[in-house]
């Protein structure tokens, strides 16, 4: 070929300009298959159309052969009906498939209480009747599945405890819009969850009302040292529906949340929380309980699970059992506690070799954050005279971020500028007009309330 000959787009091989294209985007190969004759009839190469298919919607050659369709009339058809969830689809198509069948190895019965996806015509209707804007995360996620039937137990988890038990059912839209709320202190918010036993919701935000940010969830708390009910404390547990899903299926999935009873418990496992002394490993998972907790007056409810396991390696004579427990609590604002007692929840269980024994205790603090470590006094079987101490690792008890109603934050910033003849109005730093965000670390904390105080006591009586 001579140097000045002109290089035309069909007498290029195909193979060279497919692996071209195979790098596009969707839009971009759109775009291309109008430059000429050439590429038009390339862009049309069903491999192509099959990674989109596999990348966007998690399609497989059964779900092509299913359909009867060619994968770009697949492309398009999927586009037309859930496009505009395009950013969201994959990541929440995959973790309700990877939840499903996390639980039809583990939670089989959780799978058949799962609805199917509501359609468009249903959330815009939906929308309609709540006169809000639905998320497009919360309306993908959920034309994928329309949440659960209310059923137990519930798909976001539950917790147990001698005289307390919870079971979060993951709401259907119906359901939900029916508890959409406009009261004062709720205005604008849907459930996402429900327990039967407690009557404990999770609800998202759906417009940046009372102190709250648009789209993030929380659990409510009213504020029990206020006179307005309108003043609700919140407990916040995600920044929009997606973030708020996606780490729960995570956390299911990766085996971080415990099954217990063929249920979902929301306990936390800290890394590296496990100690092992001798022949006998204790490892400790925490969770913290929202409905039995406030933060006016303060008072955080916590459960920890404890597992004690001795190794099947060792020899029938390294066999004991448990005297005592010795405990050393350390809050966020230094105070030191020390509690000894007999037994763990009344047992005194018998450690033999490859055994495993767990129970679950629970206690509750005026700070937001402690820790707590300690040791079991055992004796050996064989010889009652040898007595040991076996090391319980240091695990934190962390309540989630929580922020204080726009009510109480405008009373402290107006008794603030009176003070100093200031009339500007408060805002965070950054100057949204929403609630005082707080977490770890909170100072001046208020005196606890009579009520506090006897679940507290109560706390102290199921401490192991």
């Amino acid at each position: 070929m001579s140097a000045n000959a002109e290089l035309r787009m069909d007498q290029l091989p195909s193979d060279p300009l497919l692996h071209i294209l195979s790098f596009l985007s969707f839009r971009d190969l759109i775009h291309c298959s109008f430059v000429s004759r050439r590429l038009w009839d390339l862009s049309k190469h069903n491999p192509l159309w099959r990674t989109l298919c596999c990348k966007h919607w998690l399609l497989t050659e059964a779900d092509r052969l299913q359909s009867g369709a060619s994968w770009r009339c697949l492309f398009r058809q999927y586009y037309v009906d859930l496009g505009r969830y395009l950013q969201y689809y994959p990541v929440l198509k995959r973790a309700w498939e990877q939840l499903k069948d996390f639980l039809q190895q583990r939670c089989p019965r959780m799978i058949a209480s799962l609805k199917e996806g509501a359609t468009e015509v249903e959330l815009d209707d939906i929308e309609v009747q709540i006169g809000c804007r639905l998320p497009d995360d919360y309306r993908c996620s959920y034309r994928i599945h329309n949440g659960q039937k209310l059923v137990i137990p519930g798909l976001m988890g539950s917790m147990s405890l001698s005289n307390h038990y919870r079971s979060e059912v993951l709401l259907d839209v119906e359901t939900a819009a029916g508890g959409f709320q406009q009261r004062k202190g709720m205005r604008r918010c849907l459930p996402l969850t429900f327990c039967f036993h407690t009557g404990l919701s999770q609800y998202m935000a759906l417009e940046p009302a009372e102190g709250r940010r648009v789209y993030e969830s929380f659990y409510p708390c009213p504020d029990q040292t206020a006179q307005d009910p309108s003043a609700i404390d919140m407990f916040i547990t995600g920044s929009s529906f997606f973030q708020w899903f996606t780490s729960y299926v995570h956390n299911v999935v990766t085996g971080e949340y415990p099954i217990i009873r063929d249920q979902i418990f929301r306990y936390m496992h800290e890394d590296g929380c496990v100690e092992t002394t001798g022949d006998i490993t204790v490892s400790v998972s925490t969770s913290f309980l929202p409905e039995l907790s406030s933060v006016h007056p303060p008072h955080f409810f916590f459960t920890y699970r404890i597992r004690i396991e001795m190794s099947d390696a060792a020899s029938p004579e390294a066999s004991c059992q448990l005297d005592s427990r010795y405990w050393k609590i350390t809050t966020s604002d230094g105070n030191v506690e020390e509690v000894q007692g007999p037994g763990v929840v009344g047992e005194f269980p018998v450690m033999t070799p490859g055994k495993v024994h767990e129970y679950a205790s629970c206690t509750t603090f005026s700070t937001p954050t402690e820790y707590m470590e300690g040791h079991y006094t055992f004796h050996r079987l064989a010889n009652k005279e040898e007595v040991f101490h076996v090391a319980i690792p240091r695990f934190h008890m962390i309540c989630p971020p929580f922020r204080e109603p726009l009510v109480r934050t405008q009373k402290v910033a107006e008794s603030y500028a009176s003070r100093f003849d200031r009339d500007d109005e408060f805002c965070d730093e950054d100057g949204d007009d929403f609630g005082d965000p707080r977490g770890i670390k909170k100072a001046d904390l208020r005196e606890t309330s009579s009520s506090w105080k006897r679940d507290r006591q109560y706390a102290k009586s199921q401490n192991d």
